[in-house]
Order: structure tokens, then sequence, then C-alpha cells
């Protein structure tokens, strides 16, 4: 999922201790039950989001659509030029405008924003040579339009109070209908924020699958195009990755996987590390290894005991995973290979 809608092919070519002995393997600390923080999937760049938004209709609506658009495709002469010829044939004036080619991959990225009074279909219709023409991957949204996510938490509740307090606050763009977790104890907060909650207990692993069921049943019932595990401390299952593929996102310490296991905080002070810091990723199901989105550090030094450890990585990681979730939402995010292109 890169962007937030379904792309349209080219024709047819047949060709943390959160003191329940959590012990989060993928960056925190992880339930009793022994498991980690979920891993899910790769990021899957050319699937899009669910395609249920609501657009403006320039036909009632006069004022020019702001669009998001992003093409993804082996990098070639004429590219740019093509591009600029189908945004002049929509009418539309581009805003913003960032391009990149891997010599790794020869792959050309872009991303722009285009002001246009068309719809959508008709946007569509414009860049349908060039689909064809370059066998382009092709996603088109509309900037702004916030991201439907689901948010998975456990105890640890400073990864949700900063989404939240961001989304509430209109510095993020998404849509949180539902916050799920395997513990009761940030139902106050998610209500703070007049965000339902859901408790579903992780104790064996009946009631395991159970959950997973729930979170497969929350997606579809939510249309929900971003999963964020934030600090949700249970390894997703290898069906639930399949079934999540591209749509979830993880935060984890940076300094893993020297410190793994339970309070890798306290692990950290006892090795007198001098950095400590998050990196928020897209979860696959090689634990820790999906392709990297943001990653933030600070230095520390011995003055550091382990509670204030806790407090300066909690930071890092609320704001790593913010980041990461807001250049999703805004359709920053591109794959190449195993690694991610941010168009800032």
């Amino acid at each position: 999922m890169t962007g937030r809608h379904p792309t349209f092919p080219a024709p047819s070519r047949d060709g943390d201790g959160d003191g329940d002995g959590d012990g989060n393997a993928d960056g925190g600390d992880g339930d009793g039950n022994g498991d980690g923080n979920g891993a899910g999937n790769g990021y899957a760049p050319d699937r899009g989001r669910a395609h249920r938004a609501r657009y403006p209709d320039p036909v009632t609506d006069p004022t020019p659509t702001h669009w998001t658009l992003t093409l993804v495709c082996d990098d070639r002469p004429g590219i740019v030029h093509a591009v600029s010829g189908a945004v002049v044939a929509a009418n539309g004036n581009i805003t913003e405008s960032q391009q990149f080619s891997s010599a790794d991959t020869n792959t050309f990225f872009m991303r722009l924003q285009v002001m246009a009074p068309v719809d959508r279909a008709a946007f569509e219709q414009a860049l349908a040579p060039v689909v064809e023409r370059y066998d382009a991957r092709v996603q088109l949204d509309v900037v702004g339009r916030p991201l439907r996510t689901l948010v998975l938490v456990s105890k640890a509740g400073h990864c949700l109070n900063d989404l939240l307090y961001r989304q509430r606050g209109g510095q993020l763009p998404i849509e949180v209908p539902l916050v799920l977790s395997n513990h009761p104890d940030l139902s106050e907060l998610a209500a703070f924020y007049s965000v339902p909650f859901e408790h579903r207990p992780v104790t064996d692993a009946a009631s395991k699958q159970a959950m997973e069921q729930r979170i497969l049943d929350a997606v579809d019932e939510h249309d929900i195009e971003l999963v964020v595990l934030a600090r949700y401390m249970q390894i997703l299952s290898p069906e639930l990755c399949a079934a999540l593929e591209g749509r979830a996102v993880n935060i984890h310490h940076s300094f893993l996987p020297g410190f793994k296991g339970a309070n890798p905080y306290r692990q950290a002070h006892a090795r007198g590390v001098k950095l400590i810091g998050a990196t928020a990723h897209f979860v696959t199901s090689d634990l820790d290894e999906g392709p990297i989105i943001e990653q933030n550090v600070v230095r520390v030094d011995h003055t550091k005991d382990p509670s204030e450890l806790v407090s300066i990585g909690q930071d890092e990681e609320s704001r790593t995973l913010t980041q990461a979730v807001r250049w999703i939402a805004e359709d920053r995010v591109l794959l190449d290979g195993a690694r991610t292109i941010i168009f800032r």
C-alpha cells in the first residue's frame, strides 16, 4: 500500500517493560505469554488503499481539487515530459514535484501535487497514455484526506498519546476509528480523545487467534488503510502478516537487536550506551527486518539512570512513529527493494 487508493495498471499486455514481563522482540518489552512486539508484512508500494474515499466533485464544486500523484516505473527517457503533458491535459498546475532515479534497481520514482479542476476519472484518463507507455504504477489521492488508521497497543501509552494528540490538533492527517489492545490500561487515554477502545485479552493460543481475527474484522468493518503497532506487544502470526501485507508499520528501539527482550533501557544503562533512539519500519515476517521509514537518535551519557533513559527513549519512539505515519498518510513513502524512498 503506497497510496490511498488502488493503482490503475496499464491496459492488458499479456505480459518496554510494561510490568507484566513483556519482552518486545520488535523493540519493546513482551507479554507475559512470551510474545514480542508485532511483526507484520512487507510494504507493497503498488497495492494502494481501500477505494472508499469521498472526492470533491468538480461538476458541483468549481474549486480545483488538490491531487497527490505518485508514479513508479522502470527508469527511461521521457517520463517527466510525459507526466507533465498529462497534467496539462487535465488542465492541472503542479504545486510540488519530486523525483528520484534509483541506480540500484533502475527504477524511477515521482511524487507530484497538482491543482486540477477534474474528477478522478478524468485525471486517470489523462494519465492513461503514460501508464500504458511506461508500464507505470500510478496512484491518485486528494491532498490532506485523512488516512483511516487502526492502532494496536498494549500497556505503554506514549506513542498512542502522540498520535491522537497530533491527529486532534490537525497536525497528522489520519482518522482513528478504533484502538485495539490486549490490555485494558489505555482505555481512559483513548476515551480522553473520544476514540473507541476495545480490549481483548491474549493469554493463550486460542485467545491470540481470536484477537487476530478481531483485527481482521476491524480492518474490514472500518475500511482500514493502515495498521499502526504503537508498542503492541504481540508477534503477529504468518497468516495475519499475509492478510495485512503492505499495511502495517511498527516502532522499536534503534539499538536493537543489541538489547532484546525485557527492559532494554536497563540493559542499555548496564552497557553504558551513548546513543539511544527508535526506528519506524514496515513490519515483515522477519522480525525487525522491514524497510526503514524513519530513525532518530539522541546522545546520552553515564549520568542517565534507567528511568531517565526510558523517558528519553519514549520521546524518540513517539516522534519517530508519528513522523513515519505522517509521511505514509501524505503518500511520501515508496519502496525501492528493501529500502524506502521518502519524498519529504
